[in-house]
């Protein structure tokens, strides 16, 4: 003999439906516009190299984190952080050297030679970046 569940077993049945066709593709509706805007090119989501000549430190990240330029082309960076950062190439004979950069202080330096030049922040070497010098 079946034992019925009665009332509070069809509406378990019945909120288990309904939760398996709310997730099923075929019964989303469209909604409000949520979508985000593409990157520009002075936008970074990735470790692509952007071409751009304007690097800005902030939140302890160098943005964008990996750059292409021209040889001869002058980089900037901006420090947009109340902490201080530094901008040093990696290893011993990199060209990139700065001081410490207080909030709103900036350092260029002028890439003659093509190649791939590493850096990061000395104070947080966390923060690590490229700039890509293409002839």
């Amino acid at each position: 003999m079946r034992k019925s569940h009665g009332a509070r077993g069809i509406a378990v049945l019945g909120l288990a439906v309904l939760a398996l066709t709310a997730c099923s593709p075929a019964a989303s509706t469209p909604g409000p516009s949520t979508s985000m805007s593409m990157p520009t090119a002075a936008q970074s989501t990735s470790d692509q190299p952007v071409a751009t000549n304007t690097v800005s430190i902030k939140n302890f990240a160098f943005d964008p984190p990996s750059i292409t330029v021209k040889a001869g082309a002058t980089v900037t960076w901006t420090n947009a952080d109340q902490d201080p950062h530094t901008v040093t190439s990696n290893g011993k004979s990199g060209p990139l050297n700065s001081k410490p950069l207080n909030q709103g202080d900036t350092f260029q330096f002028t890439f003659t030679q093509a190649g791939a030049f590493s850096y990061l922040c000395t104070i947080h070497p966390f923060m690590t970046a490229t700039v890509t010098v293409t002839p």
